[in-house]
């Protein structure tokens, strides 16, 4: 039975992982879409959006599993409870990529409002947030969760700067409120990849320490070494 249990987990934590790999991928296609970069076909992104799709529900359905017939306590159960909660912080990461990828396609490059505003820099930080999530998902390290809050901070006051300035052009120069609009709605977007990133954080620290955080109130100096 223990050695059944153990099984399942193994399967759960690298499905989860590759869950992320995907969702982190999406993240870079929806960075390369505005940003004007060449991005990946429409099929293969579908693919990659079923795939993380099917995996969320083969999580579900290991979680089911687990809580019928095993009976897990302690960090077992944390894991499992943890891991239905970071499957959909990652589906709707994937989901919020999809959605900037098609906000893109409305955002001409001639209104030049992505580098007036230096949104790159923004968009680098999202690609920043997600990797660091995924590499703290496969490590279970918590002594770097303090930079995915960080970043995620930076990307909030970043973008907000970000849509107050495009909402002055807008005003400035009709030609722009069509592109203006649909970026604002990428840059919205981009804002919660960000939040469900250190959801997932948050998720990591309460199975490595059986405490729950938020990250507003989150302080690393506090962290046992």
């Amino acid at each position: 039975m223990a050695l059944h249990l153990e099984t399942e987990l193994g399967k759960l934590k690298n499905i989860i992982i590759k869950i992320g790999v995907l969702a982190e991928n999406q993240v870079s296609e929806a960075a390369k879409a505005v940003l004007f970069e060449p991005v990946s076909e429409g099929k293969d992104l579908k693919k990659a959006e079923e795939k993380i799709d099917k995996l969320d529900v083969k999580i579900y359905d290991i979680c089911q599993s687990v809580f019928a017939l095993q009976q897990p306590v302690a960090s077992d159960l944390r894991i499992i409870m943890s891991a239905m909660q970071i499957s959909n912080e990652i589906e709707r990461i994937g989901d919020l990529s999809m959605s900037v990828i098609k906000s893109s396609k409305n955002i001409k490059e001639k209104h030049e409002l992505i580098s007036k505003f230096d949104i790159e820099s923004i968009v680098k930080e999202v690609e920043a947030i997600t990797a660091r999530t995924n590499k703290c998902l496969q490590s279970m390290d918590v002594e770097n969760i303090q930079q995915i809050f960080d970043l995620n901070n930076s990307i909030k006051k970043k973008s907000g700067e970000a849509i107050q300035n495009i909402i002055s052009e807008m005003k400035s120069h009709s030609k722009t409120v069509i592109s203006g609009t649909y970026l604002i709605i990428s840059l919205k977007h981009f804002e919660r990849i960000a939040d469900h990133c250190t959801n997932v954080a948050e998720s990591i620290y309460f199975v490595v320490n059986a405490q729950i955080i938020k990250h507003e109130k989150f302080d690393s100096s506090k962290l046992e070494h």
